[in-house]
């Protein structure tokens, strides 16, 4: 036997009260002995008798109901081998842990593996007993508690389990055991139980930390837990990509994106259609014959612009068994004329190849409304920054402060700066106006000149492995032979700073060759090498017109041109304060959330905080003012839907003590086996309740019983003569 509320048992001393009423009660009185008490001392001694003997009944009465109430309070509970003989029920509070997770929506017909996780839900509550401790949390993203301690009603429960519903987002495996553990300490149960309904997905369970499996045994010290897999069938197509590889974001132009198709499955699929929409209209269709099993397939879309401004872009498979992953959106946005200045340090050299570069195209037509100049840096001063989208500097020895400044405004108000090195470069007058404070020009502090050959003298090629990073795109599309023929001998050694991210590096040093960082609403890309052929042979190979013009397209574009996944912070930039205090961003949904704006890093910042859903977005500096869209897709790592098997899942589990539980007829009975204890804390409540009311009506029977006596006897004679004393 044990107690839930043992504390309680020290009521138990309260006994003392009646036990100590009575004896007071029992207070001898003064004796005074007369001659006419020797007729009556005999019916007296009789009527004395009875009168302890009743008292002696309330009294037991009291003490019983009193000692019952307190083990009430106590909540005892009895083992079944110890208590067949007791009436008692088997009572436990019950957590409820339910993937909700977007592979969970994965499935065909009328039943997906959530709709038969529901169904295992709905099992679990036939066995709990109403006013029993509930809760069922979603696990997924931020988690969602809808239900927390809820005292069990039946047809409540239903009504909020009708709101459960999946969300696009993946499941962190590793914190659901600390997460169950919280929600347990949270409850009072004489016995707790944790069902774990979850489709098992294969990417989670197979690398799992250690940490979760000493956290997912420790569970068993505080509950019985149990595992509920609702696994499916693996065949599943997503869109995992959708990123501009050519062209140029302008008004009139036509720009080609690729879309990549994954099939996860374990069969080929055959005849995928992949459609493309602009603005919700279908523009472009491809079709791809056949996607191998685990394999992808990319196809070109060819996106025309016919207007100036944000334009969303969405690529989309249809037919499948998981639709979260159907679709990939980017958002573009189109200028009506793109104007890239180069300021070059060099002496005309650096300048003559980066205009090379950026006008290389494959019809040699010529774009009036692509400008792309080339000026010597002694002339920056007059030149009109507010009519240049992209600038470039080659080689320039130094910027003086108030250049610095110009610059810095430059790029937060959404243009963009590529940097080269070069031998004329200045590196610490770089270092002390553009590369220190919080808020660096600069991703890199510049360092000391470093010989990048390798042993044998041959310069060191670029690292074939890149980041996911759009600039990246048309590089990885190269064949190894033509990426490996791009060769540095000279670069500077870096210092990035805490913002910065490396795009490229050279093989085997790891030394960073290409960073980015962002800056208010622009972004900074900073070369440690030249543009021109001193240092590398960069410029004489097809990764240089490559990169630039990929480059140019991505700094072109705006802050939110670069898609986000659900989950993610959005966040709205503004140089100069605004006169409204708060931003607003409309939902997929259609609901509109405000967010206060705040000055963070010497510019002004809404951030909403996560992203709740899959689509677009549209980001306001009021609710009057135009928007600009944010594409929002989920996290195609979760578009694995691969289930583990019972052999690799029981496996996986070994050692833990976890129950796992299959079907509904196996839960149920798994269910019943685990509830060994009996809770008779109601029956002691009412029994101890019984006894308090028995108690009463007793004692105002016996009221009642001697005020009639009293009345029957009537007044005492003055004296057994029946004269009066004088």
């Amino acid at each position: 036997m044990s107690f839930l509320n043992p504390w309680m048992l020290l009521g138990g001393l309260g006994i003392a009260l009646p036990i100590l009423a009575h004896l007071l009660n029992r207070n001898e009185v003064r004796r005074t002995d007369w001659a006419a008490m020797q007729f009556l001392n005999r019916n007296v001694r009789v009527r004395s008798r009875q009168i302890r003997l009743r008292d002696l009944l309330l009294l037991c009465l009291r003490c019983l109901a009193l000692l019952l109430l307190v083990f009430a309070l106590a909540r005892p509970v009895w083992k079944n081998e110890d208590s067949s003989w007791l009436p008692g029920e088997p009572r436990a509070g019950v957590v409820i842990a339910l993937d909700a997770s977007f592979s969970m929506e994965h499935g065909g017909g009328d039943s997906t593996r959530f709709d038969r996780a529901l169904e295992q839900v709905n099992v679990i509550s036939e066995k709990i007993q109403r006013g029993d401790p509930v809760t069922l949390i979603l696990l997924g993203g931020e988690d969602k508690v809808l239900i927390r301690n809820m005292a069990f009603d039946r047809d409540r429960f239903r009504d909020l389990l009708q709101s459960a519903k999946v969300a696009p987002v993946g499941l962190d495996l590793d914190r659901v055991p600390k997460r169950l553990k919280e929600l347990l300490d949270d409850m009072e149960a004489p016995k707790k139980e944790v069902y774990f309904i979850t489709d098992v997905q294969a990417r989670d369970w197979r690398r799992s930390s250690a940490r979760f499996h000493e956290t997912l045994a420790e569970l068993r010290n505080d509950a019985e837990v149990f595992l509920v897999p609702v696994p499916g069938a693996p065949a599943n197509l997503a869109v995992t990509e959708l990123n501009l590889v050519s062209g140029v974001l302008r008004k009139g132009t036509i720009a080609r994106y690729q879309a990549t198709v994954h099939n996860y499955g374990e069969v080929p699929v055959l005849d995928v259609a992949v459609q493309c929409r602009v603005e919700g209209v279908q523009i472009d269709s491809k079709r791809i014959p056949v996607i191998a099993a685990g394999a992808s397939e990319t196809v070109s879309l060819f996106v025309p612009f016919h207007n100036a401004g944000s334009t969303r872009i969405t690529a989309e498979i249809t037919g499948d068994l998981l639709p979260s992953d159907n679709v990939r959106r980017v958002v573009a946005v189109v200028r009506d004329r793109v104007s890239v200045l180069c300021v070059d340090g060099s002496g005309g050299a650096a300048g003559r190849l980066i205009m090379a570069s950026l006008l290389a195209r494959g019809d040699g037509a010529k774009d009036e409304d692509y400008v792309v100049r080339s000026v010597s840096w002694l002339t920056l001063p007059t030149e009109p920054l507010e009519e240049v989208d992209v600038l470039i500097f080659a080689d320039v020895p130094e910027v003086t402060p108030e250049q610095v400044v110009q610059l810095s405004r430059h790029v937060r108000n959404g243009n963009g700066l590529v940097w080269f090195a070069g031998p004329n470069v200045k590196t610490a007058v770089w270092n002390e106006r553009t590369a220190s404070g919080s808020s660096p020009l600069l991703p890199a502090k510049l360092g000391a000149l470093v010989d990048s050959r390798t042993s044998e003298g041959a310069g060191r090629p670029l690292d074939p492995a890149m980041p996911d990073h759009s600039v990246c795109f048309p590089l990885q599309s190269l064949p190894e032979d033509l990426f490996s023929e791009t060769r540095f001998l000279t670069r500077l050694s870096v210092e990035p700073s805490s913002s910065s991210f490396p795009i490229l590096s050279l093989a085997g040093s790891n030394a960073p060759i290409l960073l980015e960082h962002s800056l208010g609403q622009g972004h900074v890309f900073q070369f440690a090498t030249s543009a021109e052929t001193s240092w590398n042979n960069m410029a004489l190979t097809p990764v240089f017109p490559m990169l630039m013009q990929q480059i140019v397209n991505y700094l072109a574009g705006r802050e939110f041109e670069q898609p986000r996944l659900v989950g993610d912070s959005l966040s709205l930039s503004y140089v100069e304060q605004p006169d409204a205090s708060d931003a607003v961003f409309d939902t997929p949904s259609k609901e509109s959330i405000a967010v206060p704006v705040r000055e963070h890093r010497d510019q002004f910042v809404a951030m909403l905080e996560n992203s709740g859903e899959a689509g677009f977005y549209v980001a306001r500096v009021s609710v009057q003012a135009p928007g600009m869209p944010i594409a929002v897709n989920v996290d195609s790592r979760e578009s694995d839907v691969t289930s583990l098997s019972a052999s690799d899942l029981n496996e996986n589990l070994e050692g833990a003590d976890i129950t796992v539980v299959g079907s509904g007829s196996e839960l149920v009975a798994a269910i019943d086996a685990s509830r060994t204890g009996r809770s008779s804390w109601r029956y002691l409540l009412i029994t101890g309740l019984i006894l308090l009311l028995l108690e009463s009506l007793f004692a105002e029977f016996l009221r009642k019983r001697k005020r009639s006596r009293s009345k029957q006897a009537g007044p005492i004679p003055d004296n057994l003569t029946g004269v009066q004393d004088a």
